[in-house]
């Protein structure tokens, strides 16, 4: 039986990282500033113990002993003189004297705050006096024979009280060793607690920063990296690893999303999958269906041509034999069977070249366009000579394409200018080329009849048509094989909207870079052009094209 959560559990289950390591932070620098006071507090205990022990008892000490000393020399010193009545015995007493005023000075503010202490030195301080007026002070001052008097009448009394006063100054010294043994045995025990409280401090540190790393890799790190080893499972294609989360509430939250994006993904490999499995179904449709395309290709270019031609042959020899003959109807269909055989054989050769781009003439290779401007110019002169055309043109580059189809672009194109041009006046064609940024752009600019700008979009339609047969002649798909044969090579084709003096035509090729030159020569085969496709397809010139 499965437990529920309890209250804190269920409140806790909703804690994110940042409120976790907060908690964290602030936890450990609780831990630690509890730890830094009581490691101050220990360090304070050891200072004070030290300064008690260094700054006063051990100086009390000393300073007492050097107050003994000198009182040993002024009794020394008085003795001496009393016995002897020789005043150099009173420099060891007026030294020790003097010695003892500043013993007394220093060693009162060490007594501060010790009452026993102090009640040692009013009792030295009371036998010293006791001593020195009774008998230090009037041999000092007495003549050789009367300290000598002195001395000898007061010889018990003297050895009394300076006994009394080394009593004192034993016990007093007795109390400050004392002291000063309790006070090394404080430094000790302080030291002692300063060096355990220190290693509590370490242990405790270690301890929370082992909690830390094993609470970050419980909580934070383990869940992300079980959840970036489950990701990238999926990212390289187990699509059926799920995502589940653990720890914090928003690491929690990013494996549910995780999880939704895996669904989301594993759905569209589903449908990606279904497409795909279509589009071969598609895919091999099209191929067959290509297929059945090239073999009507075949057959309009084989069996479809020869009883055409039949058709057009006798046709024309009942032309030939009976013109003149029959009457004027008669002539007049048999024109328009003529004609019609004729205007079929030049459809079906045209839509043989269209279907061709692309699939039949396909050599990439390097190509100078001026060579193939110049092959186009020979195939068109009769029609240059017949309209008068001018034709100029800037230096054209080297592209990569296949020549056949270049070819057959320059023909339509320039078939196409003069084709359409105005009765009014002599056809002007100029070829410009430009590189842009990695293209090279082509305009064949004429001043012939124009376009009108609601047109200049269809012409390029395969069999758009804007003028009759009998204004012009044509089958409607010369443009249309140049937007094909321009697609092919990566470029685009349009109509200059902005021009109004003519019809100009901008074409864009790729430049040819490194990668795409062809360092091997040109076949000489591939510099003929002037194939039969090309010229069944500039013989019927490209879409009618111009505005009537």
């Amino acid at each position: 039986m499965t437990s529920k959560p309890s209250h804190h559990e269920g409140a806790f289950s909703a804690w994110t990282t940042r409120r976790w390591l907060r908690l964290g932070v602030a936890s450990t620098l609780a831990v630690l500033a509890v730890l830094g006071s009581l490691g101050g507090w220990a360090m304070w205990r050891t200072s004070q113990t030290t300064a008690l022990l260094t700054d006063r008892r051990s100086p009390a000490l000393i300073e007492s002993i050097r107050l003994e000393e000198a009182l040993v020399n002024q009794e020394t010193g008085i003795r001496g003189y009393g016995m002897s009545g020789r005043q150099d015995f009173l420099d060891p007493y007026a030294e020790g004297v003097s010695d003892e005023k500043a013993a007394i000075k220093r060693l009162r503010p060490l007594l501060h705050g010790d009452e026993r202490a102090l009640d040692d030195m009013a009792e030295v301080e009371r036998r010293i006096s006791t001593w020195q007026e009774r008998i230090a002070r009037p041999v000092s001052a007495a003549s050789p024979a009367q300290a000598a008097r002195i001395t000898t009448a007061r010889t018990a009394e003297g050895k009394t009280t300076f006994d009394a006063l080394r009593r004192a100054m034993a016990a007093q010294q007795t109390h400050l060793q004392n002291e000063r043994t309790a006070a090394t045995r404080d430094l000790r025990r302080a030291e002692t607690l300063r060096n355990w409280m220190f290693a509590i401090i370490a242990v405790v540190i270690l301890m929370v920063a082992v909690l830390v790393f094993e609470g970050l890799r419980r909580g934070i790190t383990g869940p992300l990296s079980r959840l970036g080893s489950a990701a990238r499972d999926v990212s390289q294609g187990r699509f059926d690893r799920s995502l589940t989360g653990a720890g914090p509430a928003d690491l929690r939250r990013l494996a549910s999303d995780l999880e939704a994006m895996r669904l989301r993904l594993l759905e569209e490999l589903r449908f990606s999958e279904a497409a795909r499995t279509l589009l071969d179904e598609q895919a091999e449709d099209l191929k067959r269906s290509n297929t059945e395309l090239e073999q009507f290709a075949y057959v309009a270019s084989h069996d479809l041509q020869e009883p055409l031609r039949k058709v057009s042959s006798f046709t024309q020899l009942l032309q030939r034999r009976y013109g003149g003959q029959l009457d004027a109807r008669a002539d007049q269909y048999i024109a328009f069977a003529v004609d019609g055989a004729n205007r079929m054989q030049t459809l079906i050769n045209d839509l043989l070249a269209f279907s061709r781009v692309g699939r039949v003439h396909n050599d990439h290779q390097t190509v100078d366009l001026e060579a193939v401007l110049g092959r186009t110019l020979d195939t068109l002169s009769v029609a240059v000579e017949e309209s008068g055309a001018e034709i100029t043109h800037d230096t054209l580059p080297t592209v990569v394409g296949d020549p056949t189809q270049m070819g057959m672009l320059w023909q339509n194109l320039l078939s196409n200018a003069i084709k359409f041009r105005s009765p009014d006046r002599p056809p002007r064609i100029h070829i410009s080329a430009a590189s842009d940024e990695g293209h090279w752009e082509f305009a064949v600019t004429d001043n012939g009849i124009g376009i009108a700008p609601e047109f200049q979009e269809k012409i390029f339609v395969l069999f758009q048509r804007l003028h009759t047969k009998d204004a012009y002649p044509g089958t409607g798909i010369g443009l249309a094989m140049c937007k094909k044969v321009v697609e092919f090579h990566g470029g685009t084709i349009k109509i200059d909207p902005e021009y109004r003096q003519g019809t100009r035509v901008v074409v864009t090729l790729p430049a040819m870079t490194a990668e795409t030159a062809v360092t091997s020569e040109t076949p000489a085969a591939s510099e003929t052009v002037a194939t039969a496709d090309a010229a069944a397809a500039a013989s019927t010139g490209a879409a009618d094209r111009r505005q009537p």
